[in-house]
């Protein structure tokens, strides 16, 4: 058997902590483009729409409509990872995603449904760091993060969130984390 100190290590390696299930750590809103980030400890989600009060809700971003997303979403992991390269840290929304995930990968949700509180959410595509991060941060965050950024996701039935929900795969594939998430 294997000390604690040890799994947990490992766990880390995958992007995941043994016996920590997938839960949501923060939501994040914006009401409009480079408007500071809101932390919310619930959220109300809206299906085909984003989170009340945030920027894709209603549409005052700094995006072009059909590549807009509803809701973004990008892992504690893959923060951390992206953390270690910058002298700021990326804890209080500069990554400028609505919500983080952890204990799993941002791409172990890709192609997946799943539920956060009692909202239902599909992947939907990867999200690419744009400049603005490095003016929010006087860093090259958008570098940092690269192809770590977060992902697009599509609302498909409404419903509210609130911090440390778990985050619960629909399809009958899922993985559990404590067996072990896929790994790198």
């Amino acid at each position: 058997m294997f000390p604690q100190g040890l799994w947990r290590f490992l766990g880390r390696l995958r992007g995941t902590v043994p016996g920590e299930p997938p839960h949501l750590a923060a939501i994040f809103i914006s009401a409009g483009a480079g408007d500071a980030m809101q932390s919310l400890d619930t959220a109300e989600v809206l299906a085909g729409q984003g989170l009340r009060g945030d920027r894709y809700c209603s549409g005052t971003g700094h995006w072009h409509r059909v590549e807009s997303c509803e809701v973004t979403l990008i892992s504690q992991h893959d923060l951390e990872r992206a953390s270690r390269r910058l002298a700021v840290g990326l804890d209080q929304g500069q990554h400028r995603r609505n919500l983080v995930v952890a204990g799993l990968r941002t791409r172990d949700l890709a192609q997946r449904r799943f539920r956060i509180g009692s909202a239902r959410f599909e992947y939907w595509k990867p999200r690419p760091p744009c400049g603005y991060l490095n003016q929010v941060t006087g860093e090259n965050t958008a570098r940092a993060l690269g192809a770590h950024s977060g992902v697009c996701l599509r609302i498909l039935e409404s419903g509210r969130i609130r911090i440390g929900d778990r985050l619960v795969f629909e399809d009958p594939a899922s993985h559990s984390c404590e067996a072990g998430c896929r790994s790198a």
